[in-house]
């Protein structure tokens, strides 16, 4: 049947709607709320006779900057394998971030930074936002190619929300150290997503089944994500841990694991292959699950040993979860998950959220010495031992997942309201229903019903207009 004029106008105004409402009572909150922090503002920092050396912009801007790159580029490019959905996956990628810096900005300002009344940002509530929206871009790589842009700006909406007050339980009223996000980040935005599709299961999925694969520039353009993401992870992780040898250790443990992951991920996808051949799926993600792994205790004292064992261990269970699991999620569980964020994030966040147990519960102040204050200061005041901060680490990682979880069912039935925008079974995964896509041939639009004079017999039955796919085969 074809669409009246009325839903399609609807349909055609609901994205300017949405972003001017959000924008515009964003502005407005920043202008009643927001204000420059003491190493910001002017007055504030010329008043103290402070040497412009000493900001901590200069300390913080360089891993700021590492960060804002993956954000953008490294996820952006990093979901562009499918091959007729390149146009989304980068520039949706960039809509939700921006979006999602403006509202975490808000969110996390209101618990963290909220004094007189006013929100203090500064560049460290920056790289704060950007950690934020790399969680919202976890659950996006859940359901790509499956939704519409309004519905993916009202998944942010709701899952910021969510996870500055899982951030706020676990590091403020439960003091769970976790500088990386193995925890905040990457369990809470998988689960999340994971959830979400599970919800937003679609049973006639293999009508586009034939666009869920990848072509040979696709695949290099997630390379470029994946290489992007992998060169900048150390400072990922250690944007927001203590300065000095802290930022050092955190450093020094990510770029070993992601070494370690990258060489199993190798050696498990040849050998997991059928003829020993390498699979670019496996090379594209698994060789990331290093970073994540150690998110939790790269600023602990988990040794340069320890960094490579725990890399090693994520790229192995990464590697044979897109081989065997991601299967078995979709027939058993009924989750759809496009981009295999279970295998990156999902398993290794747990891996790490659990390292980091184990390393909490190791510590002593022989080990740490006078470090031991910017790592575990509770244990280091006395109000802790090692074995409740790690048992503090633990329940963390079961607040995170109810967080994801409930937050990830509320955010399918949210976007399941029959008001919003979304591509049918048969046109998911495809760049035209949304974009101008130089070059492609136009999508079928619903004809109109055949009128016939009475009296004739002429059949008026027509062929379904079809978009011709191009030949992938090499």
């Amino acid at each position: 049947m074809a669409e009246s004029p009325r839903r399609a106008a609807g349909r055609r105004l609901l994205l300017p709607l949405l972003c001017l409402f959000f924008q515009g009572a964003t502005a407005i909150l920043f202008a009643v709320f927001v204000r420059y922090n003491h190493e910001t503002d002017a007055a504030l920092w010329h008043w103290g006779n402070h040497s412009n050396a000493a900001n901590e912009f200069y300390f913080r801007y360089p891993s700021f900057q590492d960060v804002h790159v993956m954000i953008f580029v490294g996820f952006g490019f990093l979901m562009a394998f499918l091959q007729r959905y390149g146009f989304s996956s980068v520039g949706f990628t960039f809509f939700l971030a921006a979006f999602a810096l403006q509202w975490s900005t808000l969110i996390q300002g209101f618990l963290h930074a909220f004094h007189g009344g006013h929100i203090h940002v500064g560049v460290e509530s920056m790289i704060n936002a950007d950690f934020c929206a790399g969680a919202v871009l976890i659950s996006f790589g859940a359901i790509l190619g499956k939704t519409g842009p309004a519905q993916l700006l009202l998944m942010a909406l709701l899952e910021v929300v969510l996870f500055g007050v899982n951030e706020f339980v676990l590091l403020s009223l439960l003091g769970v150290r976790d500088a990386g996000g193995s925890m905040t980040i990457h369990t809470f935005g998988a689960y999340f997503g994971l959830v979400l599709s599970r919800v937003l299961y679609r049973p006639r999925l293999e009508k586009s089944k034939h666009r869920q694969g990848s072509v040979y520039h696709s695949d290099l353009f997630a390379m470029i994500g994946t290489i992007f993401l992998w060169i900048f992870w150390p400072s990922f992780n250690s944007a927001p841990t203590s300065l000095g040898d802290g930022q050092h250790r955190t450093a020094l443990n990510t770029y070993y694991s992601l070494t370690a992951s990258t060489l199993s991920t190798f050696a498990l996808s040849a050998l997991v292959s059928r003829d020993g051949r390498l699979d670019m799926v496996h090379i594209q993600n698994a060789a990331l699950a290093g970073g994540v792994v150690v998110g939790t205790s790269s600023e602990m004292m988990l040794t340069p040993f320890g960094a490579l064992a725990a890399g090693f261990l994520a790229g192995t269970v990464s590697t044979l979860g897109y081989k065997f699991f991601t299967p078995i999620l979709e027939s058993k569980f009924k989750v759809q998950d496009t981009c295999g964020v279970h295998n990156l994030h999902g398993m290794p966040g747990i891996l790490g959220a659990l390292l980091g147990v184990l390393v909490a519960g190791l510590a002593t102040h022989e080990a740490y010495g006078d470090g031991l204050e910017n790592v575990f200061p509770l244990i280091a005041e006395g109000q802790r031992s090692a074995t409740s901060q790690a048992m503090h680490q633990l329940f963390g990682l079961f607040v995170t997942l109810m967080f994801a979880s409930v937050g990830g069912g509320l955010g399918g039935l949210l976007l399941k309201l029959p008001c919003l925008d979304y591509p049918s079974d048969s046109q998911c995964y495809e760049d035209q229903v949304y974009w101008e896509a130089p070059g492609a041939a136009p999508l079928p639009l619903p004809s109109p019903p055949a009128f016939q004079v009475p009296g004739e017999h002429e059949d008026t039955a027509q062929e379904p207009l079809r978009v011709e796919e191009p030949d992938t085969q090499a």
